[in-house]
């Protein structure tokens, strides 16, 4: 059985997003959404489109350096003053 990274996808409520891809990356989403139908980790035929955002999602959990700049951006600035608004 093949180990992809993605598992079944959760039904979430979309943000509609346009975006154009180059043809191979299309062709490589499609590849990768049979694969994932076959492997069983979903149980009907995955759309291609559906694949994006927990491919990117999950690109997002396990880059190191995005982790680190987030918990830093979220961290408050030493000597700067909270308002109320």
């Amino acid at each position: 059985m093949t180990k992809l990274k993605l598992g079944p996808l959760e039904d979430d409520k979309p943000v509609k997003l346009t975006i154009e891809l180059p043809a191979v990356v299309f062709r490589d989403l499609k590849t990768y959404a049979e694969i994932l139908t076959r492997s069983g980790g979903a149980a009907t035929p995955a759309e291609p489109a559906k694949l994006i955002a927990p491919m990117i999602e999950r690109f997002m959990a396990t880059d190191r350096a995005f982790a680190k700049a987030r918990r830093n951006a979220a961290q408050p600035v030493p000597g700067a003053v909270e308002r109320s608004g």
